[in-house]
């Protein structure tokens, strides 16, 4: 979808059409199904040569419209939202995906990711094989068999802070011939438009930065509507799909195949269904997206400036001090900001980040990320437990590890928290 807005102008204004005497806020529609005279008309609507609301398992006009802003957004043909994040992961993945498939991934995910590909789908029947981000084009390549069907990574890794090298990885996807499908969750696409660095599928957690608020659990499969799904590798979008009576996504969809299937196949048969409500409430979030994520990258800087200066601090890893590996990289795809989130290893290793996190005033331990309350967790204990100590690490989890999500409150009453903390 062609976004005719600068991105600020987008996230504020409606992208529906009104008629005179409507509602100026989108209106939640909570609504299972809808009204039609004539069967007919409804008979194509599940032959899908019509468009239109039938049931809200598949498509809802509140969530329609929170789809369409996030599209435009992202600079994709269409997107569908889903019930989680991790519904969204598992659409984008089983959406191209049958049993006896293979996927390449980075070790640097967020832990919920990584225990879907490495146990919940090797069950399926669909295998993954992890890799370093920081490996070569030839190490990468070497991952890759005859079934590989995607390229999977986040833009920004959580909690590991490391930044994407789309250019390296949209390379190796183009000359694999596989999609890269990119979690933009901790950058948003107010920060990164990773379509724009050559992904082909972008999902978010709508949860985390979108929301804002911690409310409200969700998640969004964004198609980027520029890969060439009748390369041979993908007969799930081009062969006759025996439930829509022989319709080819490829033939019938064009660019916009893969996302078609998601909602038609995917959401209708698994049910990642998004409430109408909470579509209600990310169109909300959306309207302060670029003015939170500002505030959030400040004030992020500053503490983790802080941070490293602080004599029982032993590391920070933040993209955007001058020290950190990723700079570069963060001032090529993220020039707005690195988001709102930092990790670093408190001097005293385990047992002095939990003294440490016993010692703050009023910065909780929360298991989330992305609203506008500061919070702190322990990864190793609590998001990445489920790994081994070596999957830890590898992702950038050590023992010491602390993930600070800097929030947008007073930057000196964030600073005096944590300083006292370390100090005691």
């Amino acid at each position: 979808m062609k976004n005719i807005f600068k991105d600020e102008t987008t996230l504020v204004q409606s992208l529906e059409e009104f008629s005179e005497g409507e509602p100026r806020v989108y209106p939640l529609i909570q609504s299972t199904t809808y009204n039609y005279k004539d069967p007919d008309f409804l008979a194509e609507l599940f032959d899908l040569t019509k468009e239109g609301h039938m049931y809200s398992r598949i498509s809802n006009p509140t969530v329609a419209a929170f789809e369409n802003k996030v599209a435009q957004l992202e600079g994709g043909v269409g997107a569908v939202a889903v019930s989680s994040g991790q519904a969204a992961t598992s659409m984008a993945v089983l959406t191209i995906c049958n049993s006896g498939d293979h996927l390449v991934a980075t070790n640097t995910l967020y832990g919920g990711s990584f225990s879907l590909l490495d146990s919940s789908l090797r069950k399926l029947g669909i295998e993954t094989t992890f890799i370093d981000p920081e490996s070569s084009e030839v190490e990468i390549k070497e991952a890759f068999k005859d079934n590989t069907k995607a390229i999977f990574a986040e833009t920004i890794g959580n909690p590991g802070i490391n930044v994407l090298n789309f250019e390296k990885f949209s390379k190796i996807a183009k000359e694999m011939v596989v999609p890269l499908i990119v979690d933009n969750t901790i950058a948003t696409p107010y920060l990164c438009k990773p379509i724009q660095h050559g992904a082909d599928i972008v999902i978010h957690s709508t949860t985390k930065y979108i929301d804002g608020q911690g409310t409200s659990v969700g998640g969004i499969v964004i198609d980027g509507g520029n890969f060439n799904w009748a390369n041979g590798k993908f007969p799930n979008l081009v062969e006759p799909d025996p439930s829509y009576h022989g319709l080819s996504y490829v033939e019938t969809f064009k660019n916009a195949a893969y996302i078609a299937k998601a909602r038609t196949h995917i959401l209708r048969d698994f049910g990642f269904t998004m409430s109408a409500f909470n579509a209600f409430i990310y169109l909300r979030g959306l309207e302060t997206l670029h003015v939170r994520m500002d505030r959030h990258c400040q004030n992020a800087l500053k503490v983790a400036e802080f941070l490293q200066n602080h004599e029982n601090v032993s590391w920070v890893n933040y993209p955007k001090l001058k020290s950190s590996p990723y700079l570069e990289l963060s001032n090529k795809y993220l020039p707005k900001g690195a988001s709102g989130i930092i990790l670093f290893g408190i001097k005293g290793g385990a047992e002095g980040g939990r003294q440490f996190s016993k010692n703050l005033r009023w910065i909780n331990n929360v298991v989330h990320l992305g609203d506008v309350r500061t919070c702190i967790l322990h990864p190793g204990s609590t998001t990445h437990r489920q790994l081994s100590e070596e999957q830890q690490i590898a992702a950038g989890v050590k023992p010491e590890a602390i993930r600070l999500n800097v929030g947008i409150e007073n930057i000196d009453d964030i600073i005096e928290d944590l300083k006292q903390a370390l100090e005691v």
